[in-house]
């Protein structure tokens, strides 16, 4: 489904449903009292956020991975496999699962780190070490009680903000930003927009910003090109932008829910409504990796990647955490 109107601009409707919100962030609370969390051997850096949706967690996980990896540390990737059937623990190897089986950024993880899918964080932490991690990048999990974090990294969309500053389903808030703040070591605010709702006073807490850019590859690819623009992420119109703004002809777009399982009919009406208006078939890195495999030599990607206004603060974060906890040797 795509975010309502009013998780942004408020009104009648989140009126309504602010009491099952209240609902939903008290039992947000017990479960974090019933589940303490428990540490793991090797530093666990998290990368997550306070509201539902897409705000660029993944590709900000992917960078932290490249960032350790120049340190010569063993990094493995968990993630908790959204839309895919497996509970896990599974180490996820892309030759032999598919999206459906552990979902599509553990398959985007894989291919550039050990990566684990796995519903219970914990245990997936731990199958992870046991395979020879020395550090763990969460994908998403601030809201996951029983895995400790030793670095927690609280993404904005610079955007959307925290919309209506409400709790689902009468806003997009996950549970009540303070609280998220509470277990964050830093802010991170995707995009060049100011982050409606985000407080002045983040208690402490530094501001990071970033971009995610079109690598220089999908540019010479697909600047002049006519192209029919497709996906299911959290914000379509975000992506069909930056096609445009790169140089792409966007002849027509189709938008499909986030993480939307694609079947073979609708790609083939994809397909031919490109081929009706002589146009390359475009989607983003996270939806190919849900397209079938036969499939997915008939589209284009435009390709991201993170870039910092100012990478030295996220440096100094990870010299902080690997300080305080020394990964043990492999």
């Amino acid at each position: 489904m795509q975010a309502p109107r009013f998780w942004q601009d408020g009104g009648w409707p989140a009126t309504l449903l602010a009491p099952f919100g209240a609902g939903y962030a008290a039992l947000g609370r017990l479960r974090w009292a019933l589940n303490p969390p428990r540490r793991v051997p090797v530093p666990v850096i998290c990368v997550g956020n306070a509201t539902v949706g897409g705000v660029g967690k993944t590709p900000i996980v992917l960078d932290l991975i490249a960032r350790l990896q120049r340190r010569h540390l063993a990094v493995h990737a968990l993630c908790r496999g959204h839309g895919g059937r497996s509970k896990g623990p599974v180490r996820v190897e892309p030759s032999c699962h598919d999206a459906a089986a552990v979902g599509d950024e553990a398959l985007l993880l894989a291919a550039s780190a050990p990566t684990f899918a796995a519903r219970d964080r914990l245990r997936g932490a731990r199958a992870a070490f046991d395979e020879g991690a020395r550090v763990i990048v969460l994908d998403d999990g601030l809201q996951y009680p029983r895995l400790a974090k030793d670095l927690s990294l609280l993404v904005v969309d610079g955007h959307t903000g925290l919309g209506n500053g409400r709790i689902v389903p009468a806003g997009p808030l996950r549970e009540p930003f303070a609280r998220a703040l509470e277990r964050s070591d830093a802010v991170v605010v995707v995009g060049d927009g100011n982050a409606p709702g985000l407080p002045a006073d983040l208690a402490g807490r530094p501001l990071l910003r970033c971009r995610l850019e079109p690598t220089a590859a999908s540019i010479a690819r697909l600047r002049g090109r006519r192209v029919y623009a497709f996906c299911g992420i959290g914000r379509p119109a975000k992506f069909f932008e930056t096609a445009a703004a790169i140089g792409a002809e966007v002849v027509a777009t189709r938008a499909f829910p986030d993480h939307h399982p694609f079947s073979r009919d609708e790609l083939a009406r994809v397909f031919e409504a490109a081929r009706d208006r002589a146009a390359l078939p475009l989607t983003t890195t996270k939806d190919a990796a849900r397209l079938p495999a036969a499939c997915q030599a008939q589209v284009a990607i435009l390709e991201v990647a993170v870039t910092w206004q100012n990478p030295a603060p996220l440096e100094a974060l990870l010299d902080d955490v690997l300080t305080r906890r020394q990964p043990p040797p492999a």
